[in-house]
């Protein structure tokens, strides 16, 4: 049976997927859907697999009222102007009036937002975030995509760039691997699903014996296969190798994590993604370290908890653009 009465439709738009579905103004899901997105053939095809998955959510769910569309993007967006500014895995998008496209198509309000700063929304409206006046959201996965929310409101800066909490650097080595931005050192190198693959492998290649033997049998003996999943399996199977990459992940979110303290001291941290979740059983030890890279004595009263929509996440933070439109802080510059 399909959702019934006022929804709103949130679009969550990723380099190989869309995701679509049903949030009710209380921020429960009903209804989900996602089907496979290609940006290879241009700017069209890649709308196209947006609308495929509005009309399929909206087909299959025909008893629904849907309000309002909102849509979330990696990468840089403009939100006054519904605006793809530029997006990494999104090539075919470039200064793209993608909200105005989708709003004419449908007859609906429609709201483009950057997917952490919708999913942080989606936590302090109606998840783990809820009853903090600041809230530091952050989403680990194949990246690292961050937000800072004050009263509820996104805080963007003076041209909607402000919130980048996963580009820095923490590590800074001019000669050393750089980040996919640019820039050396980055967080998100180190610590999302790619980077924690990537210490393992070097790892493996400089170890003696027979350390890391579960990885690489978990890797089917081909060591470039070896993914953030494959790490993660490979410690709760016992094997030291892993779960000391595993240690090392940790200690680096708790250093960023140290810094952001001392630089905006939020209420609670919220910490969703694929590599989020992976690293829950860490928390505790990212709490405890995390007081040793900050100057803030209190560092240690400022609760770190797991993002409340998890995988969901995109979904229902797009679907709270439109439920709490507007709710972002923006300095417009005056040139």
């Amino acid at each position: 049976m399909g959702a019934r009465g006022e929804a709103f439709l949130g679009v969550d738009i990723g380099g190989t997927k869309v995701a679509a579905g049903l949030v009710n103004d209380n921020g429960e899901l009903l209804y989900k859907t996602r089907n496979p997105m290609n940006c290879s053939r241009g700017a069209d095809e890649a709308v196209n697999a947006v609308r495929e998955a509005i009309d399929r959510t909206i087909r299959e769910n025909p008893e629904a009222e849907v309000r309002a569309i909102g849509l979330s993007s990696p990468g840089s967006v403009d939100p006054r102007t519904g605006t793809v500014v530029m997006a990494t895995n999104l090539p075919c998008w470039k200064n793209f009036g993608l909200a105005e496209i989708i709003a004419k198509q449908y007859g609906l309000p429609t709201e483009l937002h950057n997917d952490a700063n919708a999913a942080g929304l989606a936590e302090a409206v109606w998840g783990n975030g809820v009853g903090y006046d600041s809230v530091f959201y952050a989403t680990v996965g194949t990246g690292i995509g961050t937000a800072i929310l004050f009263d509820r409101q996104v805080y963007l800066g003076r041209t909607g760039s402000a919130g980048e909490g996963g580009h820095m650097s923490i590590n800074f080595d001019h000669r050393g691997p750089r980040c996919a931005c640019g820039k050396p050192g980055c967080i998100e190198y180190l610590a999302a699903g790619p980077g924690i693959a990537t210490r393992a492998r070097r790892r493996i290649e400089s170890a003696s014996g027979n350390e890391g033997a579960k990885l690489i049998e978990l890797a089917g003996g081909d060591v470039s296969k070896i993914t953030g999943e494959t790490v993660e399996a490979a410690w709760k199977a016992g094997d030291r190798l892993a779960t000391e990459v595993f240690e090392e992940t940790a200690d680096y979110i708790a250093i960023w994590l140290g810094n952001i303290v001392d630089f905006l001291e939020p209420d609670v941290i919220v910490m969703g993604g694929g590599v989020g979740n992976m690293l829950s059983p860490w928390y505790p030890r990212i709490r405890e370290y995390l007081r040793s890279w900050s100057v803030n004595p209190r560092a240690g009263e400022i609760p770190f908890v797991q993002a409340k929509y998890g995988p969901d996440s995109g979904i229902v933070g797009a679907a709270a653009l439109v439920v709490h439109p507007g709710q972002y802080i923006m300095h417009a510059p005056t040139h």
